[in-house]
């Protein structure tokens, strides 16, 4: 018997969609259709778990197990059912303030953990569906429904607390960009352990806007570099500009100035153990080097799903239980009559 040929359209759910028009999660919706479709793991092999807010809605717009579960706490539900289903395919559905404000004490511990699921982190830098607060990733001085004077708080760059987690995988994209966005969401599943994909997403309501200075398409070509692992780090309009080793830390060069050539620029490698040049690289902000995108980092490293299931294969055949109900048997026991 041939095996299901599976297309975009097997993933998506009946519902209508609900999101503001020209929200950016139209598009990433689209590309993890895309992506599923291209990994061809059956929808019944499937979940994706979401936390609260609008990025949050989306497992209603996939026709897979689905669960909308409460803020925050998305990483955890999805830990729980991963360890407890091994064989599926988990996807964890975040937006910046669910995942990063009330969620981070769990997305960090989940990364940290290694468990084999697929977060994606829409990176918007406000809270969209309560109306318009300022987020974990909002810039200093951002003025907001919140901050109606400007934030007095530096934000968190999520990849700086991936690394900080000691994470195994990091990629990143733009909404905008549906095939580096399909791209990396396929290497992230394929990944096994905590798969982080950040997509920076616009807010058309609230926050229309915030990535247009990297995001454009006049300007993207300069100020963002996609990496391709085994790739030179190229990047420019002209594909004339690339990164070098400048002493500890990275510079950005034109070639043939300078005496620079195709030679001195690094070659990316995402599988190499140490994560110190993969930090600077997700550090980089597309003013002085570019903002990196695709896959940043991709180690394999043992997963915590997989390590307790093999505890618990080994308890079971020490101690011979074969059920709860042996195990709590198994011990003294009495009856109260």
């Amino acid at each position: 018997m041939e095996a299901q040929q599976y297309t975009a359209a097997h993933y998506k759910s009946d519902q209508p969609v609900r999101w503001c028009p020209g929200c950016g999660d139209h598009a990433i919706l689209n590309t993890l259709h895309k992506a599923m479709a291209t990994l061809g793991i059956a929808p019944h092999m499937t979940a994706v778990i979401s936390g609260i807010g609008c990025s949050s809605r989306l497992p209603y717009y996939m026709n897979t197990y689905g669960f909308h579960t409460i803020h925050g706490r998305a990483a955890a539900i999805a830990t729980g059912f991963k360890v407890a289903n091994p064989e599926m395919t988990v996807w964890q559905i975040s937006g910046d303030g669910d995942g990063l404000a009330i969620g981070g004490n769990h997305f960090i511990h989940a990364v940290r953990r290694n468990v084999d699921i697929n977060m994606i982190l829409f990176n918007n830098k406000i809270y969209g569906l309560t109306k318009g607060q300022y987020s974990p990733t909002s810039a200093r001085g951002f003025v907001s429904k919140s901050s109606p004077y400007g934030t007095v708080e530096d934000p968190f760059i999520p990849a700086e607390l991936v690394f900080g987690a000691r994470g195994n995988f990091f990629a990143r994209s733009i909404d905008v960009d549906l095939a580096t966005s399909q791209e990396v969401l396929v290497a992230a599943a394929r990944h096994k352990g905590t798969s982080v994909t950040e997509i920076l997403q616009n807010c058309v309501i609230f926050n229309n806007g915030i990535h247009n200075p990297i995001t454009d398409k006049e300007v993207r070509a300069d100020r963002t570099i996609h990496l391709r692992h085994g790739e030179k780090m190229i990047f420019g309009r002209d594909n004339n500009r690339g990164l070098v080793q400048d002493g500890f830390g990275l510079k950005a060069v034109t070639l043939g100035e300078d005496g620079y050539t195709i030679d001195d620029v690094l070659v990316h490698d995402a599988r190499t153990k140490s994560n110190f040049l993969h930090q600077q690289l997700a550090m980089m902000d597309g003013e002085s080097l570019p903002l990196a995108i695709g896959v940043i980092r991709d180690v394999e490293a043992p997963t915590y799903n997989d390590g307790v299931t093999e505890q618990v294969a080994e308890v079971r055949a020490k101690k011979g239980f074969d059920s709860l109900r042996d195990m709590i048997l198994a011990g003294e026991t009495w009856t109260v009559e």
